[in-house]
């Protein structure tokens, strides 16, 4: 007989795990239900440099006419389409695991984007969108001079006699 020292308080990081199981995927929806609402949303990444901000958007699949482009209001607005092609039945057996339909993302921008310089341009499938910084929030490079330093000359004060 093998004897084992009981620790309560494995068994109940083992009830804990279970229980973070439960619900770990709570409220999000399954791969399968993803597949079934056909909802699609592309995916977007944003960076910004000390001129821009650049968002670029995984759209292939989507015609540029499907794709438009808005700002007001300091709000980019990003609408489009990937419309279904044709469907491809072999032995009554259809599947459809490619996402379409219609979408629509905004963007809440900074009060430091020149909302009239945007630039949008779609290639292999990307949409990349370029905002331009106004000028005033451009970061600014200022010189500091070094040893050239101004004489400053005294004024005698009056009715004080020199000792």
């Amino acid at each position: 007989m093998v004897i084992t020292r009981w620790d309560p308080f494995r068994e109940l990081s083992t009830l804990q795990n279970r229980v973070n199981s439960l619900f770990q995927d709570y409220g999000r929806p399954s791969q399968d239900e993803l597949t079934a609402s056909g909802s699609f949303v592309p995916a977007v990444d944003v960076y910004e440099d000390e001129h821009k901000v650049t968002l670029k958007l995984e759209v292939p699949g989507v015609k540029q006419d499907d794709l438009d482009v808005q700002v007001e209001n300091n709000t980019l607005t990003i609408r489009g389409e990937r419309k279904l092609e044709k469907e491809e039945k072999e032995e009554n057996f259809q599947r459809i695991e490619r996402r379409y339909g219609s979408f629509s993302r905004s963007f809440t921008l900074p009060n430091t984007i020149d909302t009239d310089s945007v630039n949008a341009n779609y290639e292999n499938g990307v949409l990349k969108v370029e905002l331009a910084k106004r000028e005033e929030a451009k970061p600014k490079q200022i010189k500091v001079g070094i040893g050239a330093k101004k004489a400053i000359e005294g004024v005698k004060a009056e009715g004080k006699s020199a000792a």
